[in-house]
């Protein structure tokens, strides 16, 4: 959000929207009358002639950082599909708590699922779980604190959180992190969506967005 209380649009044009979310604020509108602000409903105020769900993929509401809203019915398919066959470039920054395990560079694979009772606490699950995989890139440390870069190959529900946190995978969780770390409710969580990619649906031509991490 701009000091102004507005969505900060980085595009726009007759086809969608690319905005700069901040942590704390919904990309979509969840239940209750306490969850409605959020990314599409600012998005529908400012432009009410888009179409009703403009959102073609989501951040977790802590995450800050690039989101692509689609204006029209055509926009909302053609960018859907580039999701779907894993066309869409996407980049993350994060700060560990401690020194990542592995090589730098290597994939992380892990199955997980939604733990239903501790809703939306997402449980390593080989069994029964959807395989969501990440590449990362170590940055540098810094005092106890490991600056990564992900690359999620995948888009499952907090698959970078958990793939930082567990121990079959960085077994670092996210600075900031309530779920998977020491990290309080209302806290920043230290995971910012820094770049992205794909095709523009009317166009073709590529487009590739960036954003400094607030940390």
């Amino acid at each position: 959000m701009t000091a102004d209380g507005s969505l900060d649009i980085l595009h726009r044009d007759d086809h969608l929207v690319v905005v700069n979310k901040p942590g704390g604020l919904l990309s979509v509108p969840g239940r209750g009358p306490d969850k409605q602000e959020c990314v599409v409903n600012h998005l529908k105020e400012l432009i009410p002639a888009c179409i009703a769900q403009p959102a073609v993929h989501r951040l977790d509401m802590a995450t800050s950082g690039l989101m692509v809203l689609a204006l029209t019915a055509a926009a909302h398919a053609a960018l859907s599909r580039q999701f779907a066959q894993r066309q869409v470039s996407k980049k993350y920054i994060a700060l560990l708590a401690g020194l990542p395990k592995g090589c730098s560079g290597e994939k992380i694979e892990l199955a997980f699922r939604l733990d239903p009772d501790n809703r939306p606490h997402q449980v390593y699950d080989p069994l029964r779980g959807k395989t969501g995989v990440t590449r990362w890139s170590l940055l540098r440390t810094e005092q106890g604190l490991s600056r990564v870069e992900f690359s999620p190959l995948t888009g499952r529900t907090h698959q970078l959180r958990l793939h930082a946190a567990h121990e079959l995978g960085l077994h670092c969780p996210i600075v900031g992190d309530p779920l998977y770390g020491t990290g309080r409710e209302g806290e920043q969580l230290m995971l910012h969506a820094t770049f992205l990619a794909f095709f523009h649906p009317a166009t073709g031509q590529r487009l590739c967005f960036t954003s400094r991490p607030p940390f």
